[in-house]
């Protein structure tokens, strides 16, 4: 493991990414600022999407978005009375979505290719530069125009 993980990934439903990108911001474990607060300007994130919506939606199993922490440290916003979760602004880079199980064979952080969606459980988790570039790769990562893929 690297002194400080500088690559990510974080697993998002697809809804939450296109409302992320909107906004120019990444929320990580519910909105919890636990892990999100190990990012740091200029570390990457690819994000994962099991389905359409964080609660049922269809599945979607995919690399669905590339971006950088511009960010330097997590904010907290008032979504509601009862739900107040920390963010960290980040620049969201033109892509398109790419199917997960045509890469898990390539990714050392997928130990087991038969239960490959072990790893996305973990929610946001470092990987090695490797890794983000080969899904990077597959999605045809430009490093400066906003969308979602």
């Amino acid at each position: 493991m690297p002194e400080r993980w500088t690559h990510w990934v974080a697993t998002v439903s697809l809804d939450h990414v296109t409302a992320a990108a909107g906004g120019g911001f990444t929320q990580a474990d519910h909105g919890a600022s636990t892990r999100l607060s190990l990012l740091r300007p200029g570390d990457r994130i690819v994000y994962y999407s099991p389905r359409t919506a964080l609660r049922g939606g269809r599945p979607v199993r995919r690399f669905t978005a590339l971006a950088t922490v511009t960010g330097e440290a997590p904010y907290q916003v008032e979504v509601s009375d009862t739900f107040r979760p920390w963010r960290l602004d980040v620049t969201f880079h033109e892509c398109r979505p790419v199917d997960a199980v045509e890469l898990v064979e390539h990714l050392s952080f997928v130990r087991d290719p038969a239960h490959w969606g072990l790893p996305f459980r973990r929610g946001l988790f470092g990987v090695p530069p490797a890794d983000f570039d080969t899904i990077a790769a597959g999605m045809r990562w430009k490093k400066s125009v906003l969308t979602v893929c």
